[in-house]
This record gives structure tokens, C-alpha cells and sequence, in this order.
């Protein structure tokens, strides 16, 4: 039996088994095409409805012959460009990757607006990426495609929106093939220089032994409570309904894609003043964003609003990167020399309770992100998670696996990631980059907040479904201004500090 003829069913391209009536030399050929099987959590954002939108902001206008001569030289050697997804039902028809060969510019869109008629560019670059964000993926063909566009905004000459499939990678994977693609602006040869963790020195080895058993009874512990809740929500317990919760059941969402950038030395300013990570503050200031939006979805007066939403259960799916940093060089040598790198989806998921109770002192928001990330970090629930999609794909299917990811995602209110970019300035394919913006849209979440820092800046990306959210800016209004807030009470303790 052979696969030498499909159907198209709702974005997918089946391949329909039939009897050894071609030629034997053409069954041959199908037959030996080498397949190979998706990674769990891949499985898992097979949907045509699952994919990320990357907007890179240029400093110079576009050139598309640089984007497919560039593609054809780095990006389509890496194995997941130069494939397509296709239902293998040798597989139990399950999704698997096939090889073909690629024409870089049926994926290059050169899009002829009359740009002299645009009143405000600024607003049609982001009804340009939310139209984007609204048309599946087309699963006949390699996922990935480019729109450049020759469009001056507010905050660039030119712009590239890159749509990918959420099979192909993660957030942390495609930012490491963008950094092994681009090269330094002020070195045009040399690739962005990285970064690798010192380790500190041990104390006397009976300090460290005292420290490891105390370490693997609490992790044991976190770990027990982490992932008893995580079973609750998977089984039953749900976020209670709130302004930010859409309806899983509806099957309809309009994504409206905004972006703010704001300044990463703020943000640093914090982090160092409270000895927190960036990620915490982060955090705090989404936590501090989102109680004064839902405060103001409420009527009533002011001391009505705040029990409201203190009842309000809110938390986010936060993505976690669970593979260890992979080297720039590796990544450039699999797309210039065909060597093996392992790179794709590798990531957890964790079910982060959002503090959105209204809070006098602004700073208790990033406290409580650092106390309840540093509990998340010393158990193994983002691990837990990825072994539970796997085991469910190897004994019950992918549909099984669909099933676990909609329950996750439909039994929480929104979803949060963060990824950190290059510290210095880079030119992709000759274009030097002014700034860089990107949401993943995946799941029945209503709301999707995702943080991308380049050099001296943090963009805030939200994708929302605006059936459920119809005041996107608003909401980037609120999370902007809860920073500056916090930026101020941290200023205030820090001046405070000088004194004594």
C-alpha cells in the first residue's frame, strides 16, 4: 500500500493509501521519502490555527532579493524550513514531517499598497499583522512565510512580518536561528557574541551536602503541591469567569496583534533595586497592569471594585525553556554545512496565579511574581507537564494530546512568555534592526502576552481575541503605566536607602 495520492481537508494535505497500480519506480520513490514524526509538544501545536508572528522593524527600506537570497543560503537548510506537515495513517494517522524541495520566493510576499495613501502607517502595519494572525496556515506547503513591506512607521524605515508555524519551533529556538542568521552591525562577518553562566565556587563539602538534601526535600515537596494543582486544573478547576476569559466553546476568535515598546533600563532599574530577575519583573508589572484593567471593568465604587476582583482567580500558562542554551555557532553551521543541532519545541508549561488584587504599595506585585516564580522554578511541574504530553502521545494518540492542550489552555485565562533578544545591535540579511515584536497565538485563550527585549528595548506584544477584549490599547495603556508606577515607588525606596 502506498501513499501516493491526498486529499485537502481543512488546511491539511491527507495522504490517501492506495493499491500498487503506478509506476514502480514513482512508488518506489514514495515509499523511501524519509519521515519523521513530530516532538510531543509540536504534536500538541499541529493546528493550522497555531502559529507565531514575528514583526522586525528596519532601519533602512527592504530589499526583497537580499531576504531570498539570504533564506536560500541559511534559513532553508535548517530541516523544519525545507519541510511540510502531512497525515501519515502508517502513523495512526498521525501528523509527520516530509522533505521537499523549496522555491524561497512562493514564500517571499511583496506586498503593493499605495503607501502615498496611507494616512497612518503606524495603524495599518497593525491591521496588516492582525489580518495575518486571522488566516490559518497553509498545511500544503513548508510553514513559514515573509511579508516585507517598504512602509516608514513611527519606529522603523521598513518592516518584515514572519508568520511560522508553532510546530517548527519555540520562542527560545527561533530567537537563536534569527541571532545565527544575523550578524553584528558593527562587525558585518562576525556572529553575536554569547553569553555563558560562571558557576560559583563550593564551600567545604559538608555544607554542600547539608544544602543538597534540604534542596531535594523541598523541590520533593513543590513538586507534590505543584502538580496535584496541575492535575485540578487539568481534570476540573477553572479560572472563575473574568473580563480577560474567553469562551473555549465558541471555535471563533478575531486576533487584534498590538505592540508597545518601552525601555529596558526601567525595567533593569527595578530588577536591580529589588535584586529580582527581569523575568519577575515582568511579571509584577503584567500582575500590576492587569488589576487596574479589571478594576475598571467593574461598576461601583472604588472599595466595591477591589472585593470583585480579590475573588477573581486569574492565571496564566507560562511557557518555560526546558533545553539548555544552544550555541550560536551550532545553529550557523547546521544551515551552512548540513551538521546535526538539536533545536525545535522543547518547552513546559506552568500554571502561574496571577496576584490582581488591588495593592497600595506598587511593589508588592513584584514581590509576590518573585515568591511564586522562585516556588515554580524549585519543582518539576514544567517537566512533569512535557512528560505527560509525551506519555499521552506514545499510549493514547494525538488527539489525546489535543484534548490535554485544550483543557490547559481553556481552563486558564491567558498566556504569558518571555524571550530575551541580542544585548547589541544586529542586521538580519543586511537589514540592521530597529526593533523586534512577536506573538504566538495558540490555544482558546482570550489573551496572549509575550515580552521580546532587543538591546536597549522591551517590546509588550499582546494578540488578543477581540470578541473578548475589545480595548487591546487599553490594556498595553495599564501594563505601561503600572511599570512607571513601580519605576517610581522603586526611585522612592532607593532615594530612601541613600539617606540612611
Amino acid at each position: 500500500m502506498l501513499y501516493n495520492s491526498s486529499i485537502h481537508y481543512k488546511g491539511w494535505r491527507i495522504l490517501k493509501p492506495t493499491m500498487k497500480t503506478e509506476n514502480v519506480m514513482e512508488r518506489e520513490e514514495i515509499e523511501t521519502t524519509p519521515m519523521e514524526p513530530l516532538s510531543p509538544m509540536s504534536h500538541m501545536l499541529s493546528s493550522p490555527n497555531f502559529f507565531i508572528v514575528i514583526t522586525f522593524g528596519f532601519k533602512v527600506r527592504c530589499n526583497p532579493s537580499a531576504f531570498v537570497e539570504g533564506i536560500n543560503n541559511s534559513l532553508i537548510n535548517a530541516p523544519r524550513f525545507s519541510s511540510k506537515m502531512e497525515i501519515d495513517y502508517k502513523r495512526k494517522g498521525d501528523p509527520v514531517w516530509i522533505p521537499v524541495k523549496v522555491r524561497v520566493e512562493d514564500h517571499v510576499i511583496v506586498p503593493d499598497p499605495e503607501y502615498s495613501n496611507i494616512e497612518n502607517p503606524d495603524h495599518f502595519i497593525e491591521d496588516y499583522t492582525s489580518n495575518i494572525a486571522n488566516i490559518p496556515m497553509d498545511m500544503s506547503k513548508p510553514l513559514w512565510e515573509f511579508h516585507l513591506l517598504n512602509i516608514k512607521t513611527s519606529k522603523a524605515e521598513s518592516l518584515a512580518i514572519v508568520k511560522i508555524h508553532h510546530s517548527i519551533g519555540d520562542g527560545m529556538s527561533l530567537m537563536s536561528l534569527l541571532l545565527a542568521c544575523s550578524r553584528k552591525t558593527s562587525d558585518p562577518d562576525a556572529l553575536i557574541s554569547t553569553t555563558t553562566a560562571t558557576k560559583k565556587p563550593v564551600d567545604s563539602m559538608a555544607w554542600w551536602l547539608f544544602v543538597g538534601f534540604w534542596f531535594m526535600i523541598r523541590v520533593t515537596f513543590t513538586t507534590i503541591v505543584e502538580f496535584s494543582k496541575l492535575m485540578l486544573t487539568i481534570c476540573f478547576l477553572r479560572d472563575t469567569k473574568n473580563p480577560l476569559m474567553g469562551n473555549p466553546s465558541d471555535g471563533f476568535q478575531s486576533w487584534k496583534v498590538v505592540h508597545r515598546i518601552i525601555s529596558f533600563e526601567d525595567v533593569k532599574l527595578v530588577k536591580d533595586t529589588m535584586n529580582m530577575k527581569v523575568n519577575d519583573v515582568l511579571l509584577g508589572m503584567t500582575q500590576a497592569g492587569l488589576s487596574r484593567y479589571l478594576s475598571s471593568k467593574y461598576d461601583g465604587s472604588t472599595a466595591e471594585k477591589k472585593k470583585i476582583v480579590e475573588k477573581l482567580r486569574v492565571r496564566g500558562a507560562v511557557a518555560i525553556n526546558l533545553r539548555p542554551a544552544t550555541k550560536i555557532e551550532d545553529l550557523a553551521d547546521m544551515m551552512a554545512k548540513g551538521s546535526k543541532c538539536r533545536w525545535g519545541n522543547f518547552i513546559g508549561t506552568i500554571i502561574f496565579p496571577l496576584w490582581v488584587k488591588p495593592e497600595k504599595d506598587p511593589l508588592e506585585y513584584i514581590r509576590r511574581a518573585k515568591a511564586t516564580m522562585d516556588r515554580k522554578k524549585i519543582s518539576l511541574e514544567a517537566f512533569i507537564f512535557y512528560g505527560i504530553i509525551k506519555f499521552t502521545l506514545k499510549f493514547f494518540g494525538g488527539k489525546a494530546v489535543e484534548a490535554f492542550g485544550k483543557r490547559i489552555f481553556g481552563h486558564t485565562s491567558l498566556a504569558f512568555s518571555n524571550v530575551k533578544g541580542p544585548d547589541e545591535e544586529i542586521s538580519f540579511f543586511h537589514h540592521p534592526i530597529s526593533y523586534i515584536a512577536g506573538s504566538a497565538l495558540v490555544g482558546s485563550q482570550a489573551l496572549n502576552i509575550h515580552f521580546i527585549s532587543y538591546v536597549d528595548k522591551i517590546v509588550i506584544n499582546l494578540a488578543v481575541d477581540t470578541t473578548t477584549i475589545a480595548d487591546p490599547h487599553r490594556l498595553c495603556d495599564d501594563m505601561v503605566e503600572a511599570l512607571e508606577i513601580i519605576k517610581s515607588a522603586t526611585q522612592e525606596k532607593r532615594f530612601h536607602k541613600t539617606e540612611v
